[in-house]
């Protein structure tokens, strides 16, 4: 008995020391002199330690970064991968190769380029791409911010059956995206936003485990009425965010 319990403490020390140290790693990342005043303003709202913990990120995985923007995550995720694991980003990804990725430190991020053809037709409310792969597999985690809600329902599954195809058995996919009312239809406000049943349903469809929610981005008082980028909104958005694994 006392042999078990020594050993259940030291498993425990021992995650705790895990978590400590992917902690200290990106405190490092987000008080770098090198990172952008507007960046550091969105630290409160965006919860990156907390955030990054609950997906379960670890320095030594192989990560990818969808639709990265310009790079506020990248920033973030590079640093604590650089010595032990691989940061990938991809689709959507040229702005922030062009930007943060010429920047020091950030040399072994790998760009990975589909043929994806990503692309929004003139007038159109969602973004279109073409079948495609992303020339990688085995992958730990992929995770994207914010973007589900940028695609129609063909184009949001050939995406996520893609990071299905990526993924190791195991492998855990982040998901955060602006709250949309359950089952409301298309309107001018809710166009950044996306119903997160629909997200739910969709995964699982795929093959994917609904592993877990959190309310880190829980915000009740945003009644999702108004387009995200309202300034009485902005900021302040209710999103949802879900962990999936690849059985």
């Amino acid at each position: 008995m006392k042999l078990l319990t020594t050993a259940l403490l030291l498993s425990l020390s021992l995650g705790a020391q895990a978590a400590n140290e992917i902690d200290a790693k990106l405190e490092a990342a987000l008080t770098a002199e090198s990172r952008p005043q507007a960046d550091r303003d969105r630290d409160d709202n965006r919860m990156p330690i907390d955030t990054l913990n609950f997906f379960g990120l670890k320095d030594n995985m192989r990560v990818m970064e969808l639709i990265p923007g310009g790079g506020w995550y990248t920033r973030l995720l590079a640093p604590v991968l650089a010595e032990n694991g691989q940061l990938y980003v991809a689709l959507g990804a040229e702005r922030v190769s062009r930007g943060v990725l010429t920047e020091t430190g950030f040399e072994d991020v790998i760009h990975l380029k589909t043929s994806d053809n990503l692309r929004r037709p003139e007038g159109a409310r969602y973004y279109e791409m073409d079948e495609f792969e992303f020339g990688v597999s085995d992958l730990d985690m992929v995770l994207t911010f914010r973007n589900e809600h940028n695609f129609g329902d063909e184009a949001r599954n050939t995406m996520n059956k893609q990071v299905f195809d990526a993924l190791k058995s195991g492998g855990l996919f982040g998901v955060i995206d602006h709250t949309q009312r359950h089952m409301e239809p298309p309107n001018r406000e809710n166009r950044r936003r996306i119903d997160p049943v629909l997200v739910i349903k969709e995964m699982l469809e795929i093959g994917f485990e609904f592993v877990d929610y959190s309310d880190l981005h829980y915000r009740a008082d945003d009644e999702l009425e108004y387009e995200v980028g309202r300034r009485s909104v902005s900021g302040n958005t209710d999103r949802f965010t879900f962990l999936f694994r690849k059985p």
